[in-house]
């Protein structure tokens, strides 16, 4: 009876020391109050989720998503479809899914831009709400570069932005067209657009402008220093231009949204830091002020997405990116009062995640691309449509 005893004691002492682990592991990773009872289907129990999964259609990996929903109720998912590994340098192309569903069955690849061995990539879209147009913004390199080397300024040639249209809600597109002159300034090197959707200004003296979030990195002669900015179309996306520039650096990789008051909230990767930077801009992205961090937006200095709408004639904001300091535990968060405060979730995947995109279905779901795995991040990009019921409280 004493060895019996004894055994339930060693027992419960293992469980406790199980728990301590677990709930120490819970805490460095910010998984939030409820992560030892994620809600039924927070995970990736199966490939179903997945659009684009590794070692298919020719490709070895797929990464930086990016979402839309066309003039016609028809959603676009794009990535990057890298053909040898699932590094930022080499042969990349742009493609994308088409779903007429919402979601529910996707179409096959389209190849959006494949320019051989070289780097297509960092999509950036934007619908024209007036004519249903498409406009994409994407970037280019020379496979044979490397980041560090366009920064030095060592590279066989640099970073380019181009421009694309589709007029058939996504299902063909113009050839790449370079507007690399208007948009990027001589001593800036690493260049992105994105990776994520633009958007249309709504309301206000700009309704009808255009805006793409993007960063750059100066070269390295000139101080090497990152900065998130936009540009700016007055022309339904014909022609663009350098808009505001984050007022601080060390930010990086941005995403913009409007608020309900017609300002702009530019949400930004903080290089270096664990929080996101936000800023706002009152003159439609000309200019940007107020940096500052947003500590309730924890990150694993890692992309993330911002978009804006309303559910249930109340305007709410939403943010996805890993809610962690290191790349697990993507999550959606949802505040009533323009990014000032954050007071539901949704957990989406409390595994290995890194880049995602949102975009608003309907008046009772959003819906979020996103890079998630098991055993890394990047085992492919799933797609999930989740109803604004379904979000609990902080």
């Amino acid at each position: 009876m004493k060895k019996a005893f004894s055994s339930i004691l060693r027992l419960q002492g293992i469980v406790a020391i199980m728990i301590s682990i677990f709930s120490c592991t819970a805490k460095e990773n910010n998984l939030g109050p409820d992560v030892t009872a994620p809600k039924p289907g927070n995970s990736l129990p199966t490939d179903s989720l997945y659009i684009f999964k590794e070692r298919s259609d020719g490709y070895r990996c797929y990464r930086i998503p990016a979402i839309i929903k066309a003039k016609d109720g028809t959603v676009l998912a794009f990535a990057e479809a890298r053909k040898n590994s699932c590094a930022d340098e080499g042969d990349i192309d742009l493609v994308l899914k088409r779903s007429t569903d919402g979601g529910k069955t996707w179409g096959p690849l389209i190849k959006v831009w494949d320019d051989g061995g070289n780097t297509c990539g960092n999509p950036a879209p934007v619908v024209d709400q007036a004519t249903g147009r498409i406009v994409m913004l994407m970037t280019w390199n020379h496979g044979d570069d490397h980041i560090g080397e366009i920064g030095d300024g060592t590279s066989i040639d640099t970073r380019r932005v181009y421009l694309t249209q589709s007029d058939d809600n996504g299902a063909t597109w113009t050839n790449a067209q370079e507007i690399t002159s208007t948009v990027k300034r001589p001593e800036w090197g690493w260049y992105a657009t994105g990776p994520c959707h633009g958007i249309q200004i709504q309301s206000g003296a700009y309704a009808g402008r255009m805006v793409i979030p993007c960063d750059f990195i100066e070269k390295k002669a000139n101080g090497g220093r990152g900065y998130s900015h936009v540009l700016l179309s007055d022309d339904k996306g014909a022609t663009w231009r350098i808009g505001g520039i984050s007022p601080k650096d060390k930010a990086n990789e941005s995403t913009v949204t409007e608020l309900s008051d017609g300002r702009l909230q530019l949400n930004m990767r903080a290089s270096g830091g664990t929080a996101r930077w936000i800023a706002v801009s009152s003159d439609g992205g000309e200019t940007f002020t107020d940096m500052k961090t947003d500590y309730a937006l924890v990150e694993p200095v890692c992309q993330g997405s911002l978009t804006s709408g309303k559910v249930n004639n109340a305007f709410s904001v939403f943010f996805s990116n890993p809610a962690s300091t290191t790349r697990v535990n993507m999550t959606i968060k949802w505040s009533a009062d323009n990014g000032a405060t954050w007071t539901k979730y949704y957990r989406v995947h409390a595994g290995p995640s890194a880049y995602s995109d949102l975009v608003m279905l309907s008046d009772s779901h959003i819906g979020i691309l996103y890079e998630g795995g098991t055993s890394t991040p990047y085992q492919g990009i799933a797609f999930r449509q989740v109803a604004f019921d379904e979000f609990v409280k902080q």
